[in-house]
């Protein structure tokens, strides 16, 4: 048995790091485990028995098909095992969720036999897991008077598998842990450098905060064995840059409740807290795991007596604490009354009315929200099977109407791809909807975790109602290590056979890709009235609304090709002025965020939908904003743009599409055909007037307006992470917004990043126009600084080349990537030259390719975070600034940030982002953007 012999040998591996067998997923070790279950007198029976019942993986994978058969095996009478009883056959199978354990129950419950149909049938009607071929069987066994189906389908038509469930606890005892003093990143709870470990769910446990952080949460709860532990953001937002779901399998991990006995490392219901609340994009993950997030409101702006905010010496507002959620406080969570009290239960603290909404109760009270979608469609099934009106048993969705209000841009989208709403109904902001997904993008780094997300939910095929799929390579695509050559093609055969678009081919056929996935997605969605989930905070397209998500929710919406949420609201952005011609758009989105907070000193964005009136710039450069809304906290940005220019954008991606195609990319299915062919419809749309491009209406209601105002913008802006502010609080956030003269040309930049999906093809041509110029001025260019860029497809790569640029940057190289013999160890020395890198995330994503601990490095990339593209060293802390590409590239040669002159002289004769407000004729050159 040499798959168990090896079985064994990775234990004692794992236990030199502290760490438990890993789960089993695979057919061929069951198969041995339960040959050796079978022999009574094999020496391994008794470790086979413990690893088959509590270390073998539910849902589909290979594992679960083999441990349903034996279970089915067991409770018919074919093998006797004195451990597993048939009565404890039954109960496993209720923990393997669907799949392969639905298939058996079915094959049971639907037999002649009734001493094992019945039995069955009490299991089946826990189950919520079912899809269409499961179903299938047992409206037709209900057709052919099947007494046994006709039962289970009453009861989903009652819902028991909901309505029988315990209710929430009314008190929830919880004891604090102060995480970290200032917004917290899913960086702190998941680290971006562990990517690779994050489908080893205990493994990747072990780097959540620090290993004292972990002892402390573990003391914590031997002293109060009683209560839940709540992490907590002192003075900032929980959850901020990205959805992450192993930052919440993480928390959860270490202070939740585990789902089952017989599924090892999967746990659920974590409570997490911020002084600001939780993210919007990171709230979702917490739903998906019927966790509770808690917004303190414990830190309160000082004010004056006319009401206004007193500031201190560097304009920000002065705090006072309001109550104190110092490590160890005991506080009680009341569900009923929806707040959060002290330990004795007699003093308010705060309100939870929306941690505790009707449908998050649903979440809670079911282990995660995929019960409840799942749920909800299992009873709709039933009762139109039996022919019966459907009396739901869940909280009805919420439908906000407000006659006479116009809709905004994403109150129509959602209304034009809501499901389940009552007919003649308009959603407006507030409304809970369930909406049609149209464009699904899954991400490397978490795509293993998607996969089993579908395996744990017994999907086996993409739905057939998304229009594009796609599963990228670029986050793990600097360096092909073992780790990368032992995930990447693994995760790419699964979801090819689930039915997406693959960046790799598991045949072989094509080049394998490494393009940003951002940058694929934007391509992909050839309709501005498209609804796009992926992976990945980032997944703000500049057509259609796109949300950032967990690998849970990519998963549902690739399984049942739906999403729910709340329907967003919406803030507008709109410009005046001109734009300099020494201007980059990339400074236009940080005057944004710069303008916003002085107009209403807080961040209005947060946890809402940008609407941002950008009309005459093509979706390439309008993603620049979009992309970077993730940092400004908002839940999505949605772009208006005028006729003309969105059917440029559709033109551009259909011939990136049809390039794909030429490529080889297409699948059985003809996904990217059908995308070719939607763009052809909605061109016919808009250039015919039938359909013009997406606007909201004039009587839209907003939550607020802001307008920014180019003239304002004289000089490019650095986002700071601030790493020696006084308050801790203000560090690492992307408020701190400075102009390049506040450098006064002294601060010292030790490495330049031109790369990640903030960039285009037009940032890549700065490059070379600025070697160019700086080539012609002095001679020749000397780098005092290293210079990284990485183009994000290797589409705008071919094209750089065709139109001369990539000759004029391997010039200055001093390395360039080789697809035929890959980077086997990340880089973390650099010499002052120019890195050509493979396409993908590079240093943005932290997880393989880091600066020099310390290091101060200017970067096009969106992350600032603590730790993610450079560390600290015992010296100084690592600062990741962010800028503009001309910026980078400047500041490289020089080695420090250049003076407002330099940086116009440097410049001179490059069409940078050409951008008017839609109201005025946009400029009439085209920019290198073009």
């Amino acid at each position: 048995m040499n798959l168990y012999n090896t079985y064994i040998e990775e234990i004692e591996a794992r236990k030199a790091e502290g760490l438990h067998a890993k789960p089993i997923d695979d057919a061929a070790l069951t198969r041995e485990i339960v040959a050796q279950i079978k022999d009574a007198s094999h020496p391994d029976r008794a470790g086979s028995v413990k690893f088959f019942i509590y270390n073998t993986l539910p849902g589909t994978t290979s594992a679960a098909g083999e441990k349903a058969k034996f279970l089915k095996e067991i409770i018919l009478g074919g093998t006797i095992v004195p451990e597993i009883t048939p009565k404890f056959a039954f109960e496993l199978l209720s923990h393997m969720k669907g799949g392969p354990s639905v298939e058996v129950l079915l094959d049971l419950a639907l037999s002649d036999d009734m001493t094992v149909a019945q039995p069955a049938a009490e299991v089946l009607k826990t189950q919520v897991f079912l899809y269409e071929d499961d179903t299938n069987r047992i409206e037709e066994a209900f057709k052919a008077g099947n007494a046994v189906a006709k039962d289970i389908l009453e009861s989903y038509s009652d819902a028991e598998f909901f309505t029988k469930l315990p209710e929430v606890n009314e008190e929830i005892k919880v004891v604090t842990y102060i995480a970290a003093e200032g917004d917290i990143s899913t960086d702190l709870l998941s680290p971006g450098n562990q990517a690779h470990s994050r489908s080893d769910r205990e493994l990747h446990g072990k780097c959540l905060i620090t290993e004292l952080a972990q002892q402390e949460i573990q003391a914590l709860k031997l002293q109060h064995p009683d209560k839940q532990v709540m992490l907590v953001a002192e003075k900032g937002t929980m959850g901020v840059g990205s959805s992450r779901m192993s930052g919440i399998n993480n928390v959860a991990l270490w202070t939740g409740k585990q789902a089952s006995p017989y599924v090892p490392f999967v746990n659920y219901a974590p409570i997490v807290a911020g002084t600001n609340g939780i993210s919007p994009i990171f709230l979702t993950t917490v739903g998906v795991t019927g966790g509770v997030g808690v917004d303190l409101k414990n830190w309160v702006k000082k004010v004056d007596v006319d009401g206004k905010p007193i500031l201190n010496n560097d304009g920000n507002p002065i705090l006072e604490q309001k109550y104190s959620v110092e490590t160890g406080t005991v506080l009680t969570i009341n569900t009923k009354y929806k707040k959060l009290f002290n330990e004795a239960g007699d003093e308010e603290l705060a309100d939870m009315e929306a941690s505790f909404t009707p449908q998050k109760v649903e979440f809670m009270r079911a282990g995660g929200s995929y019960a409840i979608v799942f749920g909800k469609k299992l009873q709709s099934f039933a009762c139109e099977a039996l022919g019966i009106p459907l009396k739901s048993a869940f909280a009805p969705a919420k439908e906000i109407t407000h006659a006479g209000q116009g809709l905004t841009a994403v109150e129509k989208i959602f209304n034009a791809n809501s499901v389940g709403v009552t007919p003649g109904t308009i959603l407006h902001a507030g409304s809970d909807a369930r909406v049609k997904v149209n464009i699904v993008g899954s991400q490397d780094t978490t795509g293993l975790m998607t996969s089993q997300e579908l395996e744990a939910m017994a999907a086996t095929r993409l739905s057939p109602s998304v229009d594009g799929a796609y599963q990228s390579g670029c986050h793990t695509a600097s360096v092909w290590d073992l780790k990368a050559q032992a995930n990447t093609p693994r995760l790419m055969a699964f979801m090819h056979k689930f039915g997406l678009i693959t960046a790799r081919d598991p045949k072989g056929v094509y080049h394998a890709m490494t393009d940003v996935i951002h940058k694929v997605l934007n391509d992909l969605t050839v309709d501005d009235w498209a609804i796009i989930i992926g992976g990945d905070s980032h997944t703000r397209m500049s057509k259609g609304v796109a949300f950032g998500a967990d690998s849970g929710t990519v998963a549902l919406a690739l399984a049942t090709g739906e999403a729910t949420m709340p329907v967003p609201e919406s803030v507008k952005v709109v410009f005046k002025g001109q734009m300099a011609d020494h201007m980059d758009f990339r400074d236009v989105v940080h005057a944004t965020q710069t303008q916003m907070l002085q107009q209403f000193g807080e961040n209005v964005f947060q946890g809402r939908i940008i609407e941002v009136h950008i009309g005459t710039l093509l979706a390439d450069q309008a993603f620049t904003f979009t992309d970077w809304s993730a940092e400004m906290k908002a839940k999505a940005s949605i772009c208006i743009s005028e006729d003309d220019t969105l059917v440029q954008s559709l033109e551009l991606a259909k011939g990136r599409i049809q390039t794909m195609i030429n490529k080889g990319m297409d699948n059985d299915a003809e996904m990217l055909q059908g995308l070719v062919e939607i763009a052809d419809a909605r061109i016919m749309q808009i250039r015919s007037g039938k359909k013009p491009a997406l606007t909201p209406d004039e009587n839209a209601k907003y939550f607020a307006e802001v307008v920014v105002n180019l003239d304002a913008i004289d000089e490019p802006m650095i986002a700071d992470p601030d790493v020696t502010n006084a308050d801790i609080s203000k560090r690492y956030t992307h408020d701190t917004i400075r102009p390049i003269s506040y450098y006064k040309a002294e601060k010292k930049v030790d490495l330049g990043f031109v790369g990640s999906c903030m960039v285009h093809k037009g940032d890549i041509k700065i490059v070379a126009q600025m070697l160019r110029n700086l080539e012609k001025a002095n001679g020749d260019v000397e780098f005092k600084a290293p210079l990284i860029v990485a183009a994000p497809t290797y589409n705008i790569i071919d094209e750089l080349k065709e139109e001369g640029d990539w000759s004029v940057l391997q010039k200055y190289s001093g390395f360039e990537f080789d697809d035929d013999d890959p980077k086997q160890n990340a880089r973390t020395e650099y010499d002052n030259i120019l890195y050509l890198e493979r396409p993908g995330c590079n240093l943005c994503m932290g997880n393989q390719e880091k600066a020099a601990k310390g290091d101060t490095v200017l970067a096009t990339s969106t992350r600032l975070f603590k730790g993610r593209v450079v560390e600290d060293s015992d010296e100084k802390a690592g600062e990741s600034l962010l800028a503009s590409t001309p910026v980078v590239v400047l500041s490289a040669i020089l080695g420090r940030t250049p003076a407002i002159e330099e940086y116009k002289t440097a410049v001179e004769g490059i069409d940078l982002t050409k951008f008017a407000p839609p109201t005025q004729k946009p400029n009439g050159t085209r920019s290198l953007h073009f």
